[in-house]
């Protein structure tokens, strides 16, 4: 038996008691699974459902197109950010005119890490650049997901604990399931060439990659933005801005970054 996982999201047009209730009986009625439901906006519910067959999908949408409470918006297979719009009852937020760029706040690193796990466990190369200002939770964030993907962390260069500027790495760190981690300041303002050498081999690998402060990286090196396939941006509110004057007054004001 085949089976097909679809989402599912509506818009309430009328509130009214035992709604959901009827939603989920019709479900029943069809034979279809409901997998998680959780509200994604203000007015809206979205479902990830299971089928046994694509017939039930067909009578469902033909049902549901008749009922007056409710407006679907969404039915499709559940791509990654509708799996995480219903475990965490909200869509990720992305730049309307860079679409690779996602943004989140501080109170949203659970849904950060949620994210960059899902990023993690997708195999071969991945270039995940994350912006944020000092002590917003950058490194931890990365870390974090590194756990929850059970991937091993490598910091190729960090000042997470102390200054850290690797120019090698042992046998066994060279692998796939490892994430390889690139302080980007660091690696372009205190390190020497046999540290590059290491950070170009790491960067020619099939792995994920992850390099904070990714602007001031592709500044003062030969890669460019367009070579990462996700930016992150990290604030602790809404409306901070991530800006880089400081590191024009000296890289020791930076020696606490994380």
């Amino acid at each position: 038996m085949l089976t097909k996982d679809w989402y599912l999201e509506y818009e309430i047009q009328r509130n009214r008691p035992g709604l959901l209730g009827d939603i989920a009986s019709l479900f029943g009625m069809l034979g279809i699974n409901i997998l998680s439901i959780n509200g994604v906006d203000d007015s809206r519910r979205g479902m990830l459902l299971r089928t046994e067959n694509s017939t039930q999908i067909d009578q469902l949408f033909a049902i549901v197109k008749t009922m007056d409470n409710i407006n679907v918006t969404k039915l499709r297979e559940p791509k990654l950010s509708d799996r995480l719009a219903v475990r965490h009852g909200r869509y990720l937020i992305r730049d309307a005119d860079d679409k690779k760029t996602f943004r989140f706040v501080r109170d949203e690193i659970g849904l950060l890490v949620d994210f960059m796990a899902e990023l993690y466990k997708k195999e071969g190369h991945k270039l995940i650049g994350i912006r944020g200002l000092p002590r917003v939770g950058k490194t931890e964030s990365v870390v974090a997901s590194s756990v929850c993907a059970n991937k091993r962390w490598v910091f190729i260069s960090s000042t997470l604990l102390k200054q850290t500027v690797r120019s090698q790495l042992a046998d066994d760190e060279f692998t796939d399931d490892h994430i390889f981690i690139i302080d980007g300041i660091v690696s372009t303002r205190r390190s020497s060439e046999r540290h590059w050498e290491l950070l170009r081999r790491v960067m020619r690998m099939p792995v994920t990659k992850v390099v904070e402060h990714p602007d001031i990286f592709v500044r003062d090196s030969e890669y460019r933005l367009d070579d990462f396939d996700y930016i992150i941006e990290l604030r602790n509110h809404h409306d901070e801005e991530i800006t880089y004057d400081m590191l024009e007054e000296g890289y020791s004001a930076f020696n606490d970054f994380n």
